[in-house]
């Protein structure tokens, strides 16, 4: 497997809560972990296409929404057998059309999550 570099939006307090969660669960540091609000050199896309969706790279490949959460599901080892399911095309299909759905309320989730911090 190569190694997997991760963007993530710091900004955000949902992408803080999870990446911390995936930095624990990734005990073999087989993830990189970049967070694309601040200054990034090694950026694959345009800033803003990075914050609008989640993106990992494999190698080559660059994997963005639902895919890119399955990549980083395989680099965990307690999480593989997730990323794994979801190889199958149609199970990747699902879990995009619920990522889409969730973007539609990231704002108000984000929001929410501020003011229960505060």
């Amino acid at each position: 497997m190569s190694r997997l570099t991760v963007w993530h939006d710091g900004n955000c307090p949902l992408c803080q809560r999870e990446i911390a969660l995936m930095r624990r669960l990734d005990w073999r540091g087989n993830i990189d972990f970049i967070d694309a609000s601040g200054d990034i050199t090694d950026c694959p896309l345009d800033r803003e296409a990075l914050l609008a969706r989640f993106h990992a790279r494999e190698g080559e490949q660059l994997y963005d929404g639902a895919a890119a959460f399955a990549a980083m599901w395989r680099a965990i080892p307690i999480l593989q057998p997730l990323g794994e399911i979801a190889r199958c095309s149609l199970v990747l299909k699902g879990l995009e059309a619920l990522y889409g759905q969730f973007l539609k309320v990231r704002p108000v989730l984000q929001r929410l999550v501020r003011k229960a911090s505060q």
